[in-house]
Formats: C-alpha cells, sequence, structure tokens
C-alpha cells in the first residue's frame, strides 16, 4: 500500500505552511505526492447557487466537475472513511499519502510544535511519531528539525518512505487495495502487456498504460 504520512501537531502550530514548503521539495525529487485534510467536524466545499451544489440539494449521491485540467468530485457517505481505503481508491497513482491532521491515527506521524501554541508536544514515540519540527527547546529523544530545515525533512521522509517506492513501475490495485509485487512480478507483469500490445499495429508504444478490468460476479 502507498506509504501514510500524517503531519499533526495544535491548531495554528504551522502545519499547512510546512506542507506548503515540503510539497514541491518532494516534488521536485521526481515523487507524486497526495494530500488529505483532516477535518473532524464537517466541510462544505460547493458553494450555494452552483450548478453542482443544485445537483447535490437534488437528491445526486455523487457529483462531479471535470475540466480539461481537474477533476473534482463530492460523494456522500454515512460514516468517515478509513484512510487505508482514501489512499486506496483515490491515490493509486502516488508514491506518498501525507495527510495533515489524523493525530490518533497509528499511522507514522511528524508534529509541528510550537510552545506558543501547546506547553508540549501532542504526540510522542508511543503515537508512532517519528521526528518532531520546532524551532523551541524541548526534551525529546525524536529526531528534531528546524522550520527552515525544509530539505532535511524531506531527506528524512525519503529515506523512511520512498527510496524504494522510485524504483516501482507497475501498480494493480484490487478492489481499491494495492496488490504488494515483487520485482520480478512488476518485471513479468510489465513484459507480459508490453510484448502484448507491441504485437498491435498502428499504435506507438506509449510510456505510460492503464488498464481497468472489471470482474462480473454470477
Amino acid at each position: 500500500m502507498i506509504p501514510i504520512l500524517c503531519l499533526v501537531g495544535a491548531s495554528d502550530s504551522g502545519k499547512t505552511t510546512f506542507l506548503e514548503k515540503l510539497i514541491p521539495e518532494l516534488s521536485r525529487r521526481g515523487y507524486r505526492i497526495g494530500t488529505v485534510k483532516h477535518d473532524a467536524h464537517g466541510f462544505e466545499m460547493d458553494r450555494e447557487g452552483k450548478d453542482t451544489w443544485k445537483h447535490r440539494k437534488a437528491g445526486a449521491h455523487t457529483i462531479a466537475i471535470s475540466s480539461p485540467t481537474q477533476i473534482a468530485s463530492i460523494r456522500t457517505q454515512d460514516r468517515e472513511m478509513e484512510l487505508e481505503e482514501i489512499a486506496g481508491r483515490y491515490f493509486w497513482q502516488e508514491d506518498i499519502l501525507i495527510t495533515e491532521g489524523y493525530k490518533r491515527s497509528h499511522y507514522p506521524k511528524i508534529e509541528v510544535f510550537r510552545k506558543t501554541i501547546e506547553p508540549q508536544p501532542i504526540c510522542g514515540p508511543s503515537d508512532n511519531c517519528r521526528a518532531l519540527i520546532t524551532d523551541d527547546e524541548v526534551t525529546t529523544d525524536l529526531p528534531r528539525f528546524g522550520f527552515a530545515e525544509v530539505a532535511k525533512v524531506a531527506d528524512f521522509i525519503e529515506n523512511l518512505f520512498l527510496k524504494e517506492r522510485s524504483k516501482r513501475r507497475v501498480v494493480v490495485n484490487l478492489d481499491g487495495k494495492r496488490l504488494p509485487m515483487k520485482d520480478f512480478v512488476e518485471d513479468f507483469v510489465a513484459g507480459g502487456v508490453v510484448g502484448m500490445l507491441s504485437t498491435l499495429r498502428g499504435w506507438k508504444m506509449p510510456q505510460k498504460i492503464d488498464i481497468h478490468i472489471r470482474i462480473q460476479e454470477d
């Protein structure tokens, strides 16, 4: 499954600001980054009066708006989706999913900490916290980075989660969950598909191939 890393911290500690610097740093290194913002209180992305808002108010369960460069969708659901399910359904082309929030989850975390906001860090090693981002003096056994050390945080994340992923060529999802594959299996799958397509006339071999298979049940 795609690695999931939670950037956590008290409200107004600077999570979004730091994430805005971290994403381009990781992207420059060739990684595809997905993000999720956790809202424990519910949210409203659509604007009243817009066509999509009217569709949803009329009873549409799922709405989407599409353009040549972007697509956005809003789906009504009766429960909060687990992070693993979100990753499997919506982030299967990314190398890592970084969340803002989810401090109570079991996933690895990096905490953004400011003493002016919270007297002590809200997470520790027992919460699967891997590092602290702060400019304040604080007693901790965790690796600590300053707010300006974005490249060092990117190094830390790269070494923990991304070194091996940069080698992967094949992604297979089974009902939204990524199938782990060893290198020789990836080579076998890629070689079989490319070999089959190379026999077709009238097509130039692309750099990327997407295949979706729907298996009908009896």
